[in-house]
C-alpha cells in the first residue's frame, strides 16, 4: 500500500482484531496494560483472551506507525474519539450483541476488517451515527472477500455523521439491509476459503455458489456437496428432474452426472 493512500487523521486508539491476527495480541500483551479487551464486562468475558483489544495509541505512537505501516499484521479499527473511556468502552460492548429478528441473537464482528467493509457499508447517514455513537472517526485497511481474493484491498473511512436520533440499543437488531450485506459477507468468505483450498479462481468458485444456491442447495453441509460436485462435473448441464426436497434433488443430480461419466 501507497503510504501516500493512509489517513493521515490521527487516532486515539486501535481496536485490534485479536482473531486476525494472534501474533499482534502477543505484542499487545507488552503495553504496559494501555489495552482493554473488549470482551470484559460482556458476557462474552469468558472469551476475553481470544477477543478483541482497544490499544491506546496516543501512549504508543510507535504502534500507530506499526499498524499504519503494516495493516495486515496488525488488522482492525482506527478510532477518532473524544469520549472518555468508560463511554467509548460502553459503547463499543454494546455494539458486540445483535438481534436478528425476534429469536436470534449473535456476535457482531464489526471490528474485523473484512466485516466491517460490509457492514458499514449497508448503513444510511442515521444510522451510522447510531452505530458510530461517540466514534467521531474511524478507519481500516480492507475490503469484501472478493477483493481480497483480487488483492484489492485498500483503506477505507468513514466520518461519523453525527445526526440527532436513537442512541444504539442493548441487542440492536439489524435491519434487513445489514442483514443481507452480512450474509453476503458470509458467502463470500466460504467463496475465498474454497478458492485457497483448490487452488481456483475465486470467480469461478463464486459463480458455482451462486448456481448452487439458484438451485435451492443454501444449506451448509448441501452448498459445499453441491460445490465438490460441480467441480468434478464443470460443464455438466442441470437436467429438469421431479419436485423433492434439497438433498433429493442433489442426490439424483449427482446419479445422473456419475452415470452419464461412467
Amino acid at each position: 500500500m501507497n503510504p501516500a493512500q493512509i489517513p493521515q487523521q490521527a487516532a486515539q486508539w486501535f481496536l485490534l482484531d485479536v482473531p486476525g491476527s494472534p501474533q499482534a495480541r502477543q505484542q499487545a500483551h507488552l503495553l504496559d496494560g494501555h489495552w482493554h479487551a473488549l470482551f470484559e464486562a460482556t458476557d462474552l468475558r469468558a472469551l476475553a483472551q481470544q477477543g478483541p483489544v482497544l490499544i491506546d495509541l496516543e501512549r504508543h505512537p510507535a504502534l500507530a506507525v506499526l499498524c499504519r505501516s503494516q495493516p495486515l499484521a496488525w488488522p482492525g479499527l482506527f478510532l477518532g474519539s473524544n469520549a472518555s473511556l468508560p463511554t467509548l468502552l460502553g459503547h463499543l460492548r454494546r455494539m458486540l450483541t445483535v438481534t436478528i429478528g425476534l429469536h436470534f441473537k449473535g456476535l457482531l464482528s464489526y471490528y474485523n476488517p473484512q466485516t466491517a467493509s460490509y457492514f458499514f457499508d449497508a448503513c444510511d447517514a442515521t444510522e451510522l451515527s447510531r452505530w458510530l455513537g461517540p466514534v467521531e472517526l474511524l478507519f481500516w485497511h480492507g475490503g469484501t472477500w472478493a477483493d481480497k481474493a483480487v488483492g484489492s484491498l485498500g483503506w477505507q473511512q468513514l466520518t461519523n455523521p453525527a445526526l440527532p436520533g436513537h442512541r444504539l440499543r442493548i441487542e440492536q437488531s439489524l435491519n434487513s439491509r445489514q442483514q443481507g450485506k452480512l450474509q453476503e459477507c458470509l458467502l463470500e468468505r466460504h467463496a475465498y476459503q474454497w478458492s485457497l483450498d483448490t487452488e481456483l479462481e475465486y470467480e469461478v468458485i463464486w459463480g458455482h455458489l451462486q448456481e448452487g444456491l439458484r438451485h435451492g442447495f443454501c444449506e451448509h453441509g448441501l452448498l459445499d456437496d453441491w460445490l465438490r460436485l460441480r467441480l468434478r462435473y464443470p460443464y455438466a448441464s442441470v437436467p429438469e428432474g421431479p419436485a423433492g426436497s434439497a438433498s433429493e434433488r442433489l442426490a439424483r443430480l449427482r446419479q445422473v452426472w456419475e452415470g452419464r461419466s461412467g
